[in-house]
């Protein structure tokens, strides 16, 4: 019967993931649908656009070419009628001589006949007629004004659209994850020499499949990435997964994107709780201040609420996903100024950092097991490991477990990395800066852990979402073929 109904619970988890996976993939064609719609109704707009342009400028091209022949036609004209004026007083000028010749042989007396002779002759010497060209300065072909768009008919008649560079192929094996970046690679299917650059874009999810249309965040993009790589850097991985596609662009369009790609982004991600956290400590998702007026007046309000109200805080609600890792915790209290992650590690390798204002005073970073008394310190009971910083009146480092103080004789950096590897009992604090060592805790945990942090006027930022860097992992390589350095303070708890 048991395993009946085993069989029947992993059927139903197979379909439900099925079924969300066809719905992700109805809401992608749909999506897809909805695109094809637009994109189409813009390729038609700009095919518009394009050809509304070539019409302007042929239109202004046989505007101005049309002109030209006007002008030439004008030139033309002028020049005739100018000879032709020129023609029309010659023509006058010779009837006149014509006529005084003609008349003038009737004359009878011969002295007069010569005279008369004479001055005819001087005339017609002068005489514009004989000095006139009778070719027409200009002929009447137009020849030279004529076009022949043959060739550019068959350049027309051979457009088409715009060569489109084909969807990259990214290299998932090529690919690498690590030390909060991502470096991707791709290659074209086929050379082409007209690629100009390529888009990259990229979001964080928590879905190991397809991308999802719904509930996902934007797309992010890198433009005008000249290789076939690129690493995204200083990322901060919140989500458990990233997608990533890649596009090839020439010097007129943008071709398909690639088939996205999933990677999986691992790091530890927690926020402070403040639900549990001392009344001077005001703390908002991964800062914690200390406020020496904290509490004054908050505690009646609160008790008031409490004593009005039968129903949970949804702060401290047992249904919360983090509500495991933070139970039902008194505030602390007294001088334990401690606030603690939300998030447990039960298992794995996992870091973050720490950064404390230059002007806090005192402060401790470690890890400590879940329910701790609201009177208890860091570093004072053998459940809790931390290094602390004290800056009143003289700077002292240390390393405390137990009630046991060991004193670190180096600097105190800007940033502290924490590295736990619960599996393997050690938690390591390193300079987050230079990854130099500060100090190694080795110790069986026997429960799950929760990064604590106690403050004293002043203020620490907490970074998560971090991986654990590649040179940490170097150092613990080291350090465990060499055996370690056992301190003191270490134990089996």
């Amino acid at each position: 019967m048991d395993e009946e109904r085993e069989t029947l619970q992993r059927i139903v988890s197979t379909l439900v993931n099925k079924n969300d996976e066809i719905h992700n993939f109805i809401d992608m064609l749909n999506h897809t649908i909805s695109n094809v719609q637009v994109n189409s109704s813009n390729a038609i707009s700009e095919l518009d656009e394009e050809f509304d342009g070539l019409y302007s400028v042929l239109h202004e091209m046989k505007g101005s070419m049309a002109s030209t022949i006007q002008q030439e036609e004008a030139r033309k004209i002028q020049a005739l009628q100018d000879q032709l004026s020129q023609c029309s007083r010659a023509l006058e000028s010779s009837e006149e001589l014509l006529e005084l010749a003609v008349q003038s042989l009737d004359i009878k007396n011969p002295v007069e006949l010569i005279e008369a002779a004479r001055q005819i002759k001087d005339s017609v010497t002068v005489a514009s007629a004989f000095r006139l060209s009778l070719k027409p300065k200009v002929s009447d072909s137009m020849t030279h004004m004529m076009v022949d768009f043959a060739l550019e008919k068959r350049m027309l008649q051979a457009v088409k659209f715009l060569p489109v560079p084909k969807a990259p192929e990214i290299d998932v094996a090529a690919c690498l994850v690590a030390d909060n970046c991502i470096t991707i690679s791709w290659r074209m299917p086929e050379e082409d020499s007209r690629i100009d650059h390529f888009v990259l874009e990229y979001r964080k999810t928590n879905f190991d499949g397809l991308p999802r249309l719904k509930g996902e965040q934007h797309w992010e993009l890198v433009d005008y990435i000249k290789a076939t790589q690129y690493t995204l850097s200083g990322l901060r991985f919140d989500t458990k997964y990233m997608n990533l596609r890649v596009q090839a662009c020439n010097k007129a369009v943008a071709g398909e994107y690639s088939d996205p790609v999933t990677l999986e982004t691992k790091a530890f991600v927690f926020s402070l709780d403040s639900t549990s956290s001392h009344l001077n400590l005001k703390v908002e998702d991964t800062y914690v201040e200390w406020d020496p007026t904290g509490g004054k007046g908050q505690e009646k309000i609160k008790g008031k609420e409490n004593k009005n109200s039968n129903t949970a805080s949804p702060k401290r609600s047992t249904n919360s996903p983090r509500a495991s890792a933070r139970g039902s915790r008194d505030r602390f209290a007294g001088e334990s100024y401690t606030v603690l992650g939300d998030t447990a590690v039960e298992s794995g390798q996992h870091y973050w950092e720490v950064r404390a204002q230059k002007d806090c005073k005192s402060y401790s970073v470690g890890v400590t097991y879940r329910n701790p008394g609201k009177f208890d310190q860091l570093g004072k009971t053998n459940s809790s490991w931390c290094i602390h910083i004290n800056n009143w009146l003289q700077t002292t480092f240390s390393a405390k477990h137990n009630n046991k103080a060991k004193t670190l004789d180096i600097p105190v950096p800007d940033r502290i990395g924490v590295y736990c590897d619960f599996d393997g009992g050690q938690l390591s604090f390193y300079n987050a800066s230079s990854k130099a060592l500060l100090h190694t805790f080795r110790a069986k945990f026997a429960q799950p852990l929760l990064p604590g942090f106690m403050i004293w006027c002043g203020g620490l930022t907490v970074m998560t979402g971090l991986q654990v860097p590649s040179a940490v992992k170097t150092l613990q390589k080291s350090e465990n073929g060499l055996g370690g350095s056992t301190s003191s303070l270490n134990n089996v708890a």
